[in-house]
């Protein structure tokens, strides 16, 4: 199969899920000169971005027949099944030499499975999940893990160049995904973690603020402390990401876990943790709200509380 050339004012892109992360994403590929198309099932979320300029596709298989390379960022595999894959799916309406890249955190399996059905009808595809949030998004410094033939993902740089700032090539179909869970493992005890320290520092009676400027630079220190911890005590408990898609990355990687024969004691711990956030009705708050539900088994109203004297 021949080798795109991607070229800013050339390479038409096509953008499906315009949601908290993929606005912004394909706003800064619009930003860095690719004439856009965007797709998403909700499209009074697109009008901000056919304000300044983007078109309209009624479908994934209308959007493929008009652009160069298709980028899609939903929510759940079998989203990402349907806009790919369906029969009324990106890959029904693209040409030979066209590039499909989903960015959707999802299931490796599924990564190769779209690899392999595109290169049956000579289209490339490529996995690149990313991490920062909806705050990487917005300023284009998120981290991307690739997977699919080296030469796709080169010819794919001046897309990753405007949306992030750490772009790896990991190895080929599915690659990707499977160092996105390694990300996602590594946040989900972690956010644990954070929101314990918080709990104790309240608890103690402690100036919330004032801690995290003591740990916060230290070894104790990390991403979710720094950006997600001021949110926390703010109460400001907005989706950078949902804790029901957290809650369907971590059931990706157990599963994966377990045809790979790991026991991941930990990351099983995180999962039913989120299960407790999701059934308070929080699904739709950020990874963050997880301090609800551990202040709540602590008899704790968070987001009415009042200073506590150290014991």
């Amino acid at each position: 199969m021949s080798i795109p050339q991607v070229v800013p004012g050339q390479t038409r892109v096509g953008w499906i899920g315009t949601g908290v992360m993929g606005s912004s994403m394909v706003g800064h590929l619009m930003a860095a000169g690719f004439p856009a198309t965007v797709f998403n099932r909700n499209k009074a979320k697109a009008e901000p971005l056919l304000a300044k300029g983007a078109r309209w596709a009624a479908s994934p298989r209308e959007l493929a027949s008009q652009v160069d390379v298709v980028f899609s960022i939903v929510g759940f595999p079998h989203d990402v099944r349907q806009v790919l894959l369906g029969t009324d799916g990106a890959l029904a309406g693209a040409r030979p030499g066209m590039v499909l890249v989903d960015m959707t955190t999802s299931e490796p399996s599924l990564a190769i499975e779209i690899d392999r059905a595109a290169r049956a009808v000579g289209v490339h595809s490529v996995d690149a999940p990313v991490s920062g949030g909806d705050i990487g998004a917005r300023e284009a410094r998120l981290s991307i893990m690739i997977g699919g033939d080296k030469p796709v993902v080169e010819a794919l740089q001046p897309c990753w160049n405007a949306m992030g700032k750490t772009i790896v090539h990991q190895g080929a179909a599915g690659a990707g995904q499977h160092t996105k869970m390694v990300n996602q493992v590594l946040i989900a005890s972690g956010m644990i973690g954070v929101c314990e320290a918080l709990l104790y520092g309240y608890k103690a009676g402690l100036d919330l603020p004032t801690v995290l400027q003591s740990v916060g630079s230290g070894a104790a220190g990390s991403w979710s402390l720094s950006n997600l911890g001021p949110r926390i005590m703010n109460n400001n408990f907005d989706p950078g990401f949902f804790v029901e898609h957290f809650i369907k990355d971590m059931g990706i990687a157990l599963a994966e876990s377990r045809r790979m024969g790991l026991c991941l004691p930990g990351l099983a711990l995180a999962q039913q943790l989120y299960l407790a956030v999701q059934a308070q009705g929080l699904g739709r708050n950020g990874t963050h709200a997880l301090q609800l539900a551990l202040a709540s088994l602590a008899g704790i109203d968070w987001r009415n509380r009042s200073p506590v004297a150290a014991q």
